[in-house]
């Protein structure tokens, strides 16, 4: 018989993506740590109801309430509660059942879930980068009020928080964020213009959902991933850098006031990042594949071609300018993405989507929640708009 009281409930949303798969497998394989209490999903219910069917969590919650009733049914002979629509998601996170969140709604719609729990006094496991990209100053000063860990899953943030651990009293110089270059690293403009949806999707190292593999390959993932490092380690945007690595073996490093550089070394395997956020502080045994050292002949290093892929240098002007700014081109960058993934605009296309709406939307220096949720959709309409979605 377990003892329940030493069990980690963990609450997963947005439990069907690369993220939360990984994530269950991960509390498969130390179910005597760790128990699946909540799971959600926004569409995809097939998966769900399997995934609800394995792991008995005390509640899911189906975005699409036009699935309720296929997951409800399924779900009968169990004793899991099921909920559906998009307040759900919010309401669910508002509750007493589970000590953890891990956060990984793909894009702005894992923001108003996180900040609930936040104000619950949840420990957030954070996967979902935008949620700090479009309202960092808030999500952070919510944490501190509220005396919440947010606790890194994104491979690069995992490993500038473990390289962290024990220097709280010493100062960062900078923090060097690596990046794979995605597949089309040292490519043109004139070979880009050409790209196709499954050709951005392949990425070279690591497997990761549809949206984060179209990001990665246009290096707007890195700029994602500056902005939220600038929220989550308190830095000022000429504290964080960019660096090629196309090994992914080096997951990001920190630079010390005494010019000691600090770095995170593994094999390209989120299941890691996320083990170690769910187990955080304790380092918990696995089996997953090591690191041979012998085997490894070279790690290397190269600037981020900035002329060609532009997207990281619009985010460097997000993260330097602030204010709603980052979340303007969060949003356009989510309706480029989408209509590059239908074949509605080509790759170098969705760049100029983003330039144009970060131009057009009208900024703001300090804005409240609620200028975000108004930038954001201001943002969203123009760049369709744009497309002719």
């Amino acid at each position: 018989m377990k003892e329940q009281s030493h069990i980690k409930r963990i609450a997963i949303f947005g439990s069907t993506g690369s993220i939360g798969t990984q994530a269950l497998e991960v509390i498969a394989a130390h179910n005597d740590q760790f128990s699946a209490e909540i799971l959600t999903a926004n569409t995809n219910a097939d998966l769900l109801i399997q995934q609800a069917l394995e792991f008995q969590p005390n509640i899911v919650v189906i975005g699409d309430e036009k699935k309720y009733t296929a997951v409800k049914d399924a779900l009968a002979s169990t004793d899991t509660k099921v909920f559906a629509g998009q307040s759900a998601l919010e309401e669910v996170a508002a509750m007493d059942c589970y000590d953890l969140m891990l956060a990984a709604i793909v894009g702005y719609a894992g923001l108003k879930p996180t900040l609930k729990a936040i104000e619950t006094g949840k420990i957030i496991a954070l996967a979902n980068k935008e949620t700090l990209v479009v309202a960092g100053d808030i999500i952070m000063r919510k944490a501190v009020e509220y005396k919440v860990p947010i606790i890194p899953v994104d491979s690069e943030h995992s490993a500038i928080f473990q390289c962290l651990v024990g220097e709280t009293r010493n100062k960062i110089e900078k923090i060097i964020l690596t990046a794979s270059g995605g597949p089309f690293i040292g490519r043109k403009p004139n070979y880009l213009v050409n790209v196709k949806r499954e050709h951005a999707l392949q990425h070279p190292n690591w497997n990761m959902g549809v949206k984060i593999s179209i990001d990665s390959a246009t290096l707007m993932n890195k700029g994602l991933e500056m902005i939220e490092a600038k929220w989550l380690f308190n830095l000022s945007p000429q504290q964080v850098e960019v660096v090629i690595h196309p090994q992914s073996i080096i997951h990001s490093m920190v630079q010390f006031e005494d010019g000691s550089v600090k770095a995170q070394l593994g094999l390209p395997d989120m299941k890691l990042p996320i083990q170690y956020a769910l187990a955080f502080p304790k380092r918990i045994k696995n089996d997953f594949p090591r690191m041979d050292f012998n085997k490894i002949n070279t790690l290397t290093f190269e600037e981020p071609d900035v002329k060609t892929f532009r997207n990281l240098m619009l985010a460097w002007e997000a993260l330097n300018k602030s204010g709603n700014m980052p979340c303007i081109m969060n949003a356009a960058n989510e309706i480029a993405v989408y209509a590059f993934l239908r074949n509605r605009i080509n790759f170098l296309d969705m760049t100029d989507v983003i330039e144009q709406t970060m131009a057009t939307v009208p900024f703001i220096e300090q804005p409240t929640l609620e200028e975000y949720f108004e930038s954001d959709g201001e943002a969203r309409n123009f760049a369709a708009d744009l497309i002719k979605l």
